[in-house]
């Protein structure tokens, strides 16, 4: 006897008609699209990571819509967040890979940057919808999407009794204090290092910024400890290993310099990064193996719809309405055709095709990997590294070891990146609308409108921020741009460490023997510990409060307190960059205290959200 899944009932009804894509949710949208696309674009190019602008972007528009606006709908608030996020995922993908052709001497204009985001935008959004009936419906209660959830969270509150309110508004409150504390007044590190000496200098890190905690507590215990586990087989195992037996003076490419002479950290970067690249891309391709009759079947409906017109004479429920397949097809064969047969762009069919398949699969990925971990902690970079090295590979394979393939390749790999970081966060979209009853293809259209003032803006941030700092130099380095240039150049020269990447690839193989879910400890043997680490703790806290409260109220005020962490840390970290920007603050503040003070605070704060998630509602 099989039982039947629960029907999920949304925050509002499908058979209720409510404002939704109007003039001022766009309009709103677009300006803050904008700016987070600008104030992400200087995050990354900086630190190497970009901040999720759904939630800040939410708070905002509750914000402006109360005080200019009489009436609004939670579904306005729903658009206004999905389109503004629009700018923070073209701003990862094209700070990813389009340095990486400066720093090759190939730095293409303002206008080709515009044309390859909106074309890899568009196809993120197109290769996203597909996926939605999988990944957002039918997995339901099993991915978790940390921001989408911390989202519509958020959202629902300013519907709620005051209540609810307060515990979101704790948690943006407390989230906001530490960052101000941290990152403009310098009371105290964002990381804490212990390195271990005796062994082998390895380290203990731990990130301590408020979204991590939040992330950590949204995603569970479960997820959070395979993460943790991934990191500490990388920086506890293969890191100590390597520094153990690589005592000699000679030096092993990708470094410059010998083992003996690297620290943890550079290791990490050098050698295991490279690792959990294979890992990672072995725990997309099982992920896509699990889902690969549910696409076979939407390419066969879209097909379908495709020589049937694009009426349909199905009647479907309002949140259950999609862009037609038929639509994602045409649009998916202009954008290949723009990208084959427009003058200037580097790109013959074989790179096309490449770009097709590479990037469908890795929307597939990235789509999964968000809903476990979260945008802010998505290895896009890792899935980039994987398609341009196996875009280099084929075209070794082809004899295209000319200057113009290497180009090429890097082209191909940006507009993959893009439509890779526009499918995570239009997955992370879809489920705040999934959540809040939005209609999904009104979502979607949205984002796709979304694509074009951000994309125009970024060209010329790229620009300017590469005129006032030179990317590639210490004040400005790119790090995935840089390693995406050196990764083109070692592969068409033939030094590429392919036995690292293979190396990932076994490992994320037994994990799946061992049926450990591959991607969370894949994804934990790439990022820095640091990272891991700081989510582990909030998984802490989810397991400390399930296990001292059976009621579900502890663990939804916890939610809660967490969406509210992520959004008061998001929304000071858009802030400090506009302000770094300006040059109204210092890039990096001065720490006015011994590193340790930053755990101590960090380790209070997830305390503090315990106690208050645990504290029982007092009596009338």
């Amino acid at each position: 006897m099989t039982t039947q899944k629960p029907v999920f009932k949304p925050h509002v009804s499908s058979k209720k008609k409510v404002p939704e894509f109007t003039f001022k949710s766009l309009s709103l949208g677009i300006i803050l699209g904008f700016f987070f696309a600008i104030g992400n674009a200087y995050l990354g190019l900086k630190i190497g990571t970009t901040i999720s602008a759904s939630i800040p972007a939410a708070v905002v528009s509750m914000g402006v819509f109360k005080v200019f606006f009489r009436k609004s709908t939670i579904l306005e608030h729903n658009i206004v967040q999905t389109i503004a996020t629009v700018g923070e995922g073209l701003a990862a993908g094209i700070i990813f890979t389009i340095p990486a052709l400066m720093l090759l001497g190939d730095a293409p204009s303002i206008g080709r940057i515009f044309l390859l985001s909106v074309l890899g935008g568009i196809l993120g959004v197109l290769f996203m919808i597909p996926m939605r009936r999988y990944i957002i419906v039918e997995e339901h209660g099993v991915l978790p999407f940390p921001e989408g959830t911390a989202c519509a969270e958020i959202l629902k509150v300013g519907e709620k009794g005051h209540k609810s309110a307060i515990m979101a508004l704790w948690g943006l409150l407390l989230g906001s204090i530490f960052k101000i504390c941290s990152g403009i007044f310098g009371l105290w590190t964002e990381k804490f290092t212990w390195i271990l000496h005796p062994f082998e200098k390895s380290n203990f890190s731990v990130a301590t910024t408020p979204s991590l905690l939040g992330v950590g507590f949204i995603v569970g215990p479960k997820i959070t400890s395979i993460m943790f586990s991934g990191g500490v087989f990388a920086w506890w195992v293969i890191i100590p290993i390597m520094k153990m037996f690589g005592g000699s003076e000679s030096i092993i490419y990708p470094s410059t310099i010998p083992i003996s002479d690297m620290s943890s950290q550079e290791i990490w970067a050098s050698y295991v990064r490279y690792i959990g690249a294979g890992a990672v891309a072995t725990g997309g391709f099982l992920s896509l193996i699990k889902i690969w009759p549910l696409i076979i079947k939407t390419v066969h409906v879209g097909i379908k719809e495709l020589f049937s017109g694009f009426g349909s004479n199905r009647i479907l429920d309002r949140t259950d309405q999609d862009i037609s397949l038929g639509w994602l097809i045409l649009g998916s064969i202009a954008i290949i055709l723009t990208l084959w047969l427009f003058p200037g762009l580097p790109m013959n069919l074989t790179t096309i095709i490449l770009l097709v398949i590479i990037g469908f699969f890795f929307v597939a990925v990235t789509s999964i990997t968000v809903g476990i971990v979260g945008s802010t902690s998505n290895p896009v970079s890792g899935m980039t590294i994987t398609t341009l090295l196996l875009t280099c590979i084929i075209f070794v394979l082809l004899g295209w070891t000319e200057r113009v393939y290497l180009i090429a390749a890097i082209t191909m790999a940006a507009v993959a990146n893009i439509a890779i970081c526009m499918a995570a966060t239009t997955s992370q979209d879809l489920k705040t609308g999934f959540l809040l009853g939005s209609t999904p293809k009104l979502q979607q259209i949205a984002e796709i409108i979304g694509v074009f003032i951000p994309s125009l803006a970024l060209g010329f941030t790229v620009y300017i921020l590469n005129e006032a700092y030179q990317l590639g130099s210490e004040s400005m380095p790119a790090p995935q741009a840089t390693l995406m240039a050196l990764i083109t150049k070692g592969v068409i020269s033939g030094d590429l460490p392919y036995t690292l990447i293979i190396v990932g690839v076994i490992i994320g193989l037994l994990v799946e023997i061992l049926k450990v879910p591959v991607l969370p400890f894949a994804i934990g043997l790439y990022l820095p510990l640091s990272l891991s680490a700081g989510i582990m703790v909030g998984g802490l806290i989810s397991w400390y409060v399930n296990r001292h409260s059976k009621k579900e109220e502890a663990q939804e005020k916890g939610i809660l307190l967490s969406s509210g962490l992520v959004g008061g840390d998001a929304c000071i970290g858009i802030l400090i960059a506009f302000l770094t920007v300006i040059g109204a603050i210092a890039p990096e503040p001065t720490i006015l205290t011994p590193p340790f003070i930053g755990l101590l605070a960090y380790l209070l704060l997830a305390g503090i959200i315990g106690a208050l998630a645990l504290r029982k509602p007092r009596k009338n």
